[in-house]
């Protein structure tokens, strides 16, 4: 068994009573019904089968941003809840604040009750009243709870540890959660409606003919046909959000302690609203050993983008240095979250530049002329009959786009806005702007930006499940939803039909289903799609028993995706991009999951 620090792990850094101070110049948005508690940076642990959790209003400040927050016992992140497999679990949740609130256990198989969802699985919590959560643990892992409200991008979620019943699987001295998130001065509300009224409202990275990467002519016109730029990677950016770590911004002065000679296991954790993250540690090597809190076959790597919602656990080993700088850069590569891991107080690593901002290219339109090993090589699809193959590249789909200059293609006779190639399936209107000429399996790309980096980068492909999956049955159909959206409305939806509109019609799915689900994405930005309650099986080449076991996976820009279901958990599911105001502006589903006759959906 390893030796775990159990520590609370508040990390070093700006101290809450110089902060605490501002309080009398806080305006009243801000002093809120805790009366101007300014949030304390870092996590306490609550262990044990009783807990309790409050949240309130209150303001944060890092840098020289200072705005409202959310924070569940005092803190951002909220509480690290550490658990033990096979014990029960009851939290009781008290709204002291202003807003309606939920708690969401991010990846925990709970009965559909107790999911945490307003307005499909409970009613949301109002201010000045609780919620009883009652569920035993039945995994291991690393995972995290938040609202399924808009006080998520607020502060409110936190990490979760279940240490396996059985003892752990790898060896390790310390043992850290790393909480990325994303924090603005400005409320939700304001956020929502800026990027509904310009979408590119937080992106300052937009290409002139003077800057470094100038455009040519068929270049802007080909773009601005797509109305967007090729530096579109994320609607949010460093120009309106700040990046923490375990709560703490850029220059606070986090810090993860060791001793010469230890193991030091970090669990990654994405609870940002809308943004990924590129991590790494310069100058040492990182051996994935889980992804979404399932064990996966070790992959020794030097960095990795985590998608929104994604956990993945990794194990450093420090040698040759005192201190290693922890980098989240964000995918847009306008800013990062950092940390020092270091083996005494004040030793630091020095922090690498931001990297040149990645573009978008022609794959990312769905123009993929074999930029990307087809999914043809998965294994996970021959020898099951009557199943459907993962679509390979169609070189014929290409008509007259050419190669050009940074990867990309000139788009010649293709047209992104001929919605004429959706399927029936899709309802076509002002919410579908696009349409993916070629979505080709990409579970082989790293993600934007990292394709061409130079060292070691994990993808899809790489993972693979420990231990034998426990159903071995082929899927009995396939189900297709296409991830769609009005980039320049900022409407977003499955089908081009958005959540309000399809209440009375969910994905219906009979209970033990095995089912393969093929994400097609019809917009130029990667998803990370979630579904609640259940763990998948994401068809990436793995043998057919091992492939790697998810609770969210990133759609590429212009890709397709696949994953096979056993749908074993009865009860109605939230199914949504976590991107959150994608989320709120319509990319929200709900999953069915009954006894149906075929269960067809």
């Amino acid at each position: 068994m390893p030796i775990i620090d159990r520590r609370k792990f508040i990390g070093a850094g700006a101290g809450t009573a110089g902060l605490l101070g501002l309080t009398g110049a806080m305006p009243a948005w801000a002093r809120g019904a805790a009366g101007g508690t300014m949030a304390r940076k870092g996590s306490d642990v609550l262990s044990g089968e009783k807990m309790t959790m409050t949240v309130a209003d209150a303001a944060y400040q890092t840098g020289k941003r200072f705005g409202p927050a959310v924070t569940v016992n005092g803190t951002i992140p909220g509480p690290l809840v550490r658990l033990k497999e096979g014990q029960n679990l009851v939290v009781d949740l008290l709204n002291e604040s202003s807003m309606e609130t939920s708690i969401h256990w991010h990846g925990l198989l709970v009965p559909f009750l107790m999911d945490g969802v307003p307005g499909v699985t409970m009613a949301a919590v109002k201010p000045g009243e609780r919620f009883r959560y009652e569920f035993p643990i039945r995994q291991a892992g690393t995972y995290w709870w938040h609202a399924h409200t808009l006080q998520e991008p607020m502060g409110h979620y936190g990490p979760i540890i279940i240490d396996p019943a059985g003892g752990e699987e790898h060896q390790f001295d310390r043992d850290y959660a790393i909480v990325l998130s994303d924090w603005s001065p400005m409320h939700p509300h304001t956020v929502m409606k800026k990027l509904k009224v310009g979408e590119g409202y937080f992106n300052y990275q937009q290409r002139t003919l003077t800057d470094r990467y100038p455009l040519s002519a068929e270049e802007r016109r080909m773009w601005a046909r797509m109305r967007m730029m090729p530096t579109d990677i994320s609607d949010t950016s460093v120009a309106g959000f700040e990046f923490l770590m375990n709560g703490h911004g850029p220059t606070d002065g986090l810090e993860f302690f060791y001793e010469p000679g230890e193991k030091i296991r970090l669990r990654f954790i994405n609870a940002a609203a809308m943004t990924f993250f590129n991590i790494r540690v310069p100058g040492l090597s990182m051996k994935v050993i889980q992804a979404d809190g399932q064990n996966i076959e070790p992959v020794d790597i030097d960095e990795f983008q985590i998608g929104n919602a994604e956990t993945y656990d990794v194990i450093v080993e420090p040698k040759g240095g005192d201190a290693f700088a922890i980098v989240a850069e964000t995918m847009d590569r306008s800013g990062m979250a950092s940390a020092m891991l270091a083996s005494r107080r004040g030793a630091k690593a020095a922090l690498p530049e931001l990297r040149e901002p990645p573009l978008l290219t022609m794959a990312d339109m769905g123009m993929n002329h074999g930029g990307g090993e087809p999914s043809s090589m998965d294994h996970g699809a021959e020898g099951r009959g009557n199943t459907p193959k993962p679509d390979a590249t169609d070189h014929s789909a290409m008509g007259h786009a050419a190669s050009g200059k940074d990867g990309g293609m000139v788009m010649g006779a293709m047209n992104m806005r001929d919605t004429s190639k959706l399927p029936p399936s899709v309802k076509v209107g002002p919410g579908v702007d696009m349409v993916s000429m070629n979505p080709v399996d990409r579970m082989g790309d790293p993600g934007i930006g990292l394709d061409n980096v130079g060292h070691r980068v994990l993808d899809y492909r790489k993972l693979v499940a420990a231990k034998p999956n426990s159903d071995h049955r082929r899927p009995t159909r396939m189900k297709e939803i296409h991830l769609t959206g009005n980039m320049e409305r900022y409407m977003w939806s499955f089908d081009g039909k958005k959540f309000s509109a399809v209440t009375d019609d969910p994905i219906r799915f009979a209970f033990n289903e095995r089912v393969r689900v093929k994400l097609v994405n019809d917009t130029m930005m990667a998803h990370p799609i979630h579904l609640h309650g259940h763990f998948f099986e994401l068809v990436n080449g793995a043998a057919p028993d091992r492939q790697p076991l998810k609770h969210t996976v990133v759609v590429q820009p212009g890709s397709s995706a696949q994953f096979d279901l056993t749908a074993n958990e009865p009860g109605d599911w939230a199914f949504h991009c976590h991107l959150l105001y994608h989320m709120h502006n319509g990319m929200f589903q709900v999953v069915t999951v009954r006894p149906l006759d075929g269960g067809k959906g």
